[in-house]
């Protein structure tokens, strides 16, 4: 598994992350605009005479943490028009005043980048970042901010959905339950809008996979989509390796078989192949298919063995080295690779391919420079299984042993896997579902 912060500073860095947002200002926060109550207010000339009404307010968006007001769509008559947002002189809470009586009302377009706050975000899904949850906003905040007004935050609570669906002069009192600020906020569009998220809120970047995975388990299913390809593959496979064997189950199929054979690929051979043995025949076939024929014939092998024995549990990212390398080589080789932060040791080969001795990274990193692999090995020696081992017999391994891994050998001692603890844990202490794995029946 993925190594990440944990839990408690992960939410102090984002605590003072807050400390930088608008509404810990407190003259952005006592000069809130509700949007919901400045829905249907009359727009004015500066000289009083009225306009129209106000139907929706448009903002750009183009992954700035606080959205500017680019106009607003008024109805005038029967007509939708379109105000631009330099027109605007005031906005209160129950009436728009226009700097000028002379106002070119141009019928209202949709520009690329624009979202109407009423009709594409209130009541839509979204994700707040800061208290890891789904929701869907009761209502949005403005304020002005600098020489323009910005959307700086989302109400979810109860008493402001009461007020927004009672009478009108409900509305005009902006005093959120809770106010979520915007950029702890990550906006999704609903299927057929025209507005489609172009990246994910830079906040996500903070979440631990598995907050991120409890996310993509409470959104729908095209959001769910949007998020993840929102998010860097790396990050994206991490989470997946955390979800419910369920809920992966069910964004696997729906996803893109494309997109979901990506991110396979990209998850621990291990969790991958378990992934894909929750899968029907069909599905499983198709993604195979459309992922790269080395990765494919990893997983099914992997998914080929049986979940009771060592090689149902182990992983087959392994990093080996021949023994008559010099440890300068090798370390050059590990600068090489890609998953060296979570690398504890490696495994040392003889010319035949058997293996010698599994080395820990630190131990690499001790030794001097000019000397061989083969100058390392010595007690303790590796702890290994065969891949056709008994979950029970890799169990009493590791309680023997008290190590962090064991290797998996062929019949010629070759190593083809590696177990790691956590797997063992896994196994024997299900996160999820305690039916879903045969060993469970080991606690009994």
């Amino acid at each position: 598994m993925p190594q990440t912060l944990n839990a408690p500073r992960a939410i102090a860095q984002r605590r003072k992350q807050r400390t930088k947002r608008l509404l810990a200002l407190e003259a952005v926060a006592e000069s809130l605009l509700s949007v919901s109550g400045l829905t249907g207010a009359p727009v004015v000339h500066s000289s009083g005479i009225e306009v129209g009404r106000l139907v929706d307010l448009v903002v750009r968006w183009e992954g700035e943490p606080y959205p500017p007001l680019t106009g607003l769509v008024v109805r005038v008559g029967r007509q939708l028009t379109w105000v631009s947002a330099d027109k605007i002189g005031e906005m209160e809470q129950r009436r728009v005043v226009l700097r000028s009586a002379k106002v070119d009302l141009r019928q209202f377009a949709r520009r690329d980048n624009e979202v109407k706050l009423v009709d594409d975000v209130i009541d839509h899904q979204m994700v707040d970042v800061d208290g890891v949850r789904v929701f869907r906003a009761a209502d949005l905040f403005l304020a002005r901010v600098g020489g323009g007004y910005r959307l700086v935050g989302a109400d979810v609570g109860f008493s402001t959905l009461l007020r927004r669906l009672g009478p009108a002069r409900w509305r005009v009192r902006p005093h959120p339950d809770r106010v979520i600020d915007w950029a702890a906020i990550q906006p999704f569009s609903d299927p057929g809008e025209p507005v489609r998220l172009s990246r994910a809120n830079s906040e996500l970047r903070r979440l631990r996979p598995g907050e991120l995975a409890d996310l993509l388990e409470e959104l729908g299913r095209s959001q769910r989509q949007e998020l993840l390809a929102a998010l860097d593959a790396e990050t994206a496979a991490d989470a997946l390796e955390e979800m419910e064997p369920d809920e992966l189950a069910v964004l696997l199929r729906d996803a893109d078989p494309a997109q979901a054979a990506a991110l396979l690929a990209e998850m621990e051979p291990d969790e991958a192949a378990e992934a894909l043995r929750d899968l029907d025949d069909e599905t499983r076939e198709e993604l195979l298919s459309a992922m790269d024929q080395e990765d494919a014939a990893v997983l099914v092998r992997l998914v080929g063995y049986d979940e009771e024995t060592a090689g149902g549990l182990m992983t087959t990212a392994l990093f080996t080295f021949d023994a008559d390398l010099t440890v300068t080589a090798a370390r050059q080789l590990l600068e090489e690779a890609e998953d060296i932060a979570r690398l504890e040791s490696i495994l040392v080969l003889d010319g035949d391919g058997t293996l010698l001795d599994d080395i820990l990274m630190i131990d690499l990193f001790m030794a001097k420079p000019e000397d061989t692999l083969r100058s390392l090995i010595g007690t303790p020696w590796p702890v290994t299984v065969t891949v056709e081992a008994p979950i029970e017999d890799v169990i009493e391994s590791f309680v023997e042993n008290r190590g962090s891994s064991i290797v998996v050998v062929d019949d010629d001692g070759r190593p083809i896997g590696r177990i790691l603890a956590d797997d063992v844990v896994d196994a024997l202490i299900p996160q999820h579902d305690s039916s879903r794995r045969p060993f469970a029946r080991l606690l009994a």
